[in-house]
Parts: structure tokens; sequence; C-alpha cells
């Protein structure tokens, strides 16, 4: 998928109304008998950034996912995109989407240019409201992990990703025991699913627009 093309089209495409939930409902995990998963949180949901770092190589468009390491907490293992909280020192969402991207993976703040974003959305699972952030960079950056948050680096195209033959689904067990009917992405033989695989369905609906224009 052509670089200058794509981010172009999306630069535009981002300004007009987004999907939103209809694109999240798409992708979202519910109970093995098909009824919605629910979860209350006593607290209101703190804000949080992810990015969604595009980059050129040769004349495709790629970006990068990040795993988690295995640890005790309720997104161990998983695959991701590099983000996290938002913290007082930064100013709004955008920045915490690249502060956490140069902490994770080595990505310099001043390296990438921001297309945009996609809509809010709302993490049940932790208790987070994230903004999906869109960013570009002009060749495929020096990738540096940081080895108590990110075990593994992969780098799939963003054609793979409105592959259709890419969209599957699976019964996923998590730590606690707990069975979910998924739907997810498989790239580059990973398995991208909830919240992660729930933003990316925003971009491929939006994507489709590409294919068309």
């Amino acid at each position: 998928m052509n670089f200058d093309e794509l981010t172009r089209f999306l630069e535009k495409r981002v300004q007009l109304p987004l999907p939103g939930n209809s694109a999240h409902e798409l992708m979202k995990p519910r109970l093995p008998n098909g009824a919605p998963i629910k979860m209350n949180h006593a607290s209101n949901p703190r804000k949080g950034g992810v990015l969604i770092l595009l980059y050129r190589d040769g004349e495709n468009t790629y970006f990068p996912l990040i795993q988690r390491p295995h640890y005790e907490g309720i997104h161990s293992g998983q695959m991701a995109l590099p983000g996290g909280r938002f913290e007082e020192w930064d100013g709004n969402q955008y920045e915490t989407a690249l502060r956490e991207t140069r902490e994770e993976i080595g990505v310099q703040e001043g390296k990438v240019e921001i297309i945009g974003s996609l809509s809010e959305f709302f993490v049940a699972a932790s208790n987070y409201m994230v903004l999906p952030v869109i960013g570009k960079i002009d060749h495929k950056p020096g990738f540096i992990p940081e080895p108590r948050e990110v075990a593994d680096i992969v780098t799939p195209a963003v054609q793979d990703l409105i592959n259709p033959t890419n969209l599957k689904e699976k019964e996923i067990i998590v730590q606690s025991g707990f069975k979910m009917q998924c739907p997810y992405f498989e790239l580059q033989g990973r398995t991208v699913w909830g919240a992660t695989a729930m933003m990316l369905s925003e971009l491929v609906e939006i994507l489709k627009e590409f294919g068309d224009s």
C-alpha cells in the first residue's frame, strides 16, 4: 500500500466523521454463548494514548506492534500498540502516545509527524479511555524495545491488516481462566485481539474507503 497516497488520504479522512463504535463492535470479544461481556468500575476511567505509527519501507506502508512481557496483569503477553497512560506532565493524549512510543520502542517524538486520531476508545478491562493517534515517519525507524515493557516488536504491513484472510475468530482463555470468543487479526503469526484489534478495526473500516477512492 503506497505510503504517500495512504497518508495523504488519512490526513483528510480523519477530519471527517469516523465510524467509531460500529467499527469497534466488529472485533469485540463475547462470552462463549455469544452474550456481551459486562464490566463495572467504581472509578472514572483514566486517560491514555496509543500510536499507530505508519512508516515507509520501499513504497509500502508498515506499522509496529509490541508484545507485552508475561506478568501478573490483565494484559500479560498480549499484542498492543505502543502507548500508555496519560501523565500530568503530558499536555494531551497526543503527547502521551508519542512519549510512550519513545519509552517503549525508542522512536523519538520529533521524528513523528502527526496525521490525526481515531475515535477515543474505552478499554473496559483496565478502565482507560484511550486516544488512538496516527503518526507517520518517512523511513523505517531503528526500533529499540524497552525490555521491561516490550518482549518483542513485529512490523506488519498495512496491507496485511486489511486482508480479509487475516481476520479470524477463536476462543481465548486469559490468565484468570476466563473464556471469551474473540475475533482477531492474525499478523505475522501473532494473535491481535481485544482492545488493540477493536481500535485497529476502525482504521480498517476507513481504509476500505481508501480502496474505493
